[in-house]
Formats: structure tokens, C-alpha cells, sequence
């Protein structure tokens, strides 16, 4: 089957910032500005919002039926289980994963992931950032143009055989944590980018992000991952409002589940 699907991940109950996926950005939600982007990229038979079936998500899936947007509910804590059902209902094969924290995410990176499954030597490509390349030594992107593309074969095992709660948790840890379970391979970037933040996990970042798109924003084209960084080189202030998160993600929790250290 080819019918790639992105699927993105988005609830309201946020701990350290709540209701982050609908904060406005220009006056839109910043989850109809992800689903812009993303709908940027070419190759795609579909995007979809996987929410949770909490009555508390109900503003997600009622945004998002207003908005033409598909979607679709499952559990908030086994989000391996919401993918999954969520693939199943959509027959997306291969699946790009996206959170809905990552509002600045480059379609052409998704595009590049795109072409780099089809050539058929992988069974799951990523960008280079997030927990994933935590210990890569540089070609590192920017926190926050994270993205997957993988099978739905991969995705299948890791639903039946995965038991670990971050494995849950995290939907792909599974298929990319052990070397030689799965045919991996890692986008890096030519230049390392490691020390941007770009995702929305406390209000300091949503307030960056917002400033990116009150200059950036345009309405014919989505801006990309250079504009952002040469905006960013000629208003380095504006990279600082969220310097304190930086380097704080917590991602080593997702290679050292429960009970294996």
C-alpha cells in the first residue's frame, strides 16, 4: 500500500502549559497552523489529528470538525494504541508522526522523509532532533521539526509487542531504541542546530513561536527552516525567550524505560 498519512498528536491537558495546542497565533490556533503546514507537503494522501476520547479534548475534535479537519479519538495514555487505531481507520501505510508542540515544522523535511522511505531501504526514517538523536554527535536540527515516516508493518509490531509505558507513551521508542530490531535511518542537517528550541512545552516558547510567524507569515507559502534561522540570526533576542528550557526535555527517560537501567 502507498497511502502516507501524517498523524498528529494533540491533547489539552498539558502539565506545564495547558491547552497549548489552541493558544492563537495570528489569530488562528496554533494546531490549524501545524495542519497548514504540514498540508504543505507533497505526497501525502491525508492529514489526521489523533486526540484522546477525553470529554476534556472535546474542544480538539469539535475545532477540528469545524475546521475540515480529520480526526480521531482513543486513549490519552496509550497514544501506541491511538496511532494505531488511528492508521487502521485511516489505511495509512507508511505513517509520518508530528506532535502538535512542533508548530514550525518544515514540509520539505517531511517531503525528504517521504522520499527516503519509497526508497524502500528502510522501514522507519527520522529528522535528526528529539530523543531520537539525543547522542548524535552534531547534524542535529532544531528541537521542534521533529518527524517521523515509517510502516505500517513497524507500527504493527510495536502495537503488539511493545510493554514498556514509555514505548506506549512515545509511539515509536519500539521500532527505534534497539539497534537492528528495524531497518532505521536518521535525516541529519548539515549544520548543527542542536542549541534551538523550537517546540511549545511552557508559555516562554509559545511566545517565541508567535513572534516567528507575526514576521514571518505569509499566506501563499508556508516559511521554512532557513528563514526562521536567518530571522532568528538578525533578532538573536528573540531565540533567548525561551533560554531557560533549553536542554531540559527530559529525553534520556525515553531510552531508560522502568526497569531497565
Amino acid at each position: 500500500m502507498n497511502h502516507p498519512i501524517v498523524i498528529i498528536q494533540a491533547r489539552m491537558g498539558s502539565t506545564r502549559f495547558p491547552g497549548k495546542v489552541l493558544k492563537p497565533i495570528l489569530g488562528k490556533p496554533m494546531l490549524w497552523h501545524l495542519v497548514r503546514r504540514v498540508r504543505f507537503a507533497r505526497g501525502l494522501s491525508g492529514v489526521v489529528v489523533a486526540t484522546s476520547d477525553r470529554a476534556e479534548d472535546e474542544v480538539i475534535r469539535s475545532f477540528c470538525r469545524a475546521a475540515g479537519i480529520d480526526v480521531f479519538a482513543g486513549s490519552e495514555s496509550d497514544v501506541l494504541d491511538r496511532y494505531y487505531r488511528t492508521a487502521v481507520a485511516y489505511r495509512g501505510d507508511p505513517l509520518l508522526r508530528v506532535t502538535a508542540d512542533c508548530p514550525l515544522i518544515d514540509p520539505e523535511l517531511i517531503e525528504r522523509l517521504l522520499e527516503l522511505y519509497a526508497g524502500g531501504s528502510y522501514d522507519h526514517v527520522s529528522v535528526a532532533t528529539g530523543a531520537g538523536a539525543l547522542f548524535l554527535d552534531g547534524g542535529r536540527y532544531p528541537n521542534g521539526l521533529d518527524a517521523e515516516c515509517f510502516s505500517f508493518a513497524a507500527l504493527d509490531q510495536a502495537w503488539t509487542y511493545a510493554t514498556e509505558s514509555s514505548d506506549r507513551e512515545h509511539v515509536t521508542p519500539y521500532i527505534w531504541r534497539v539497534p537492528g530490531r528495524f531497518r532505521c535511518f536518521m535525516l541529519t542537517s548539515p549544520v548543527d542546530y542542536s542549541h534551538l528550541r523550537w517546540t511549545v512545552d511552557y508559555e516562554d516558547d509559545y511566545l517565541m513561536v508567535r513572534r516567528i510567524y507575526e514576521k514571518l507569515y505569509r499566506d501563499d507559502r508556508p516559511f521554512l527552516t532557513r528563514e526562521i534561522v536567518e530571522f532568528l540570526e538578525s533578532d538573536p533576542e528573540v531565540g533567548l525567550m525561551n533560554r531557560a528550557h533549553i536542554g531540559q526535555e527530559g529525553y534520556a527517560r525515553v531510552w531508560h524505560p522502568e526497569g531497565s537501567e
